[in-house]
């Protein structure tokens, strides 16, 4: 069987990163944006001139759990909050990263993409993630 899939292109990828890395500095927050494909593959990555160097890492990080797992990178801390044997065996797992901020880019029920915001509070990452989304339609 032949199966087609719909991808996030790098045009939207950049778009992405620049609306939420607008939205941030807007707000006063040094962050590092991430956005790649349904497979976890960067597409885009941006950073603020003030943003700390373990961001960069982990907006990476977020945007490909997000698109791994095709849900926000907080669902699966919640998760991990409610089975100790899960949280614990993701110590073991590279590049898993259930920090909030990490969201998938969802079109028409489909997982095309990722985007991971790092750098600011928890809360605020999340904020500039769905910022972007929104400007984007998606």
């Amino acid at each position: 069987m032949i199966r087609q899939e719909s991808h996030l292109s790098s045009a939207a990828a950049g778009r992405l990163v620049s609306e939420a890395l607008a939205y941030a500095e807007a707000r006063g927050w040094a962050v590092c944006v991430a956005v790649c494909d349904a497979s976890g593959s960067l597409l885009a990555l941006q950073r603020s001139d003030a943003c700390i160097r373990p961001a960069i890492d982990f907006a990476m990080d977020k945007a490909f759990t997000a698109a791994g797992l095709r849900r926000e990178t907080q669902a699966f801390f919640e998760r991990c909050q409610e089975k100790p044997a899960l949280a614990q065996g993701m110590t073991n797992r590279e590049r898993l990263l259930v920090f909030p901020g990490g969201l998938p880019v969802m079109v028409d029920g489909v997982c095309v993409g990722a985007i991971g915001v790092s750098g600011a509070s928890d809360e605020e990452d999340v904020e500039c993630g769905r910022a972007a989304l929104a400007a984007l339609g998606l």
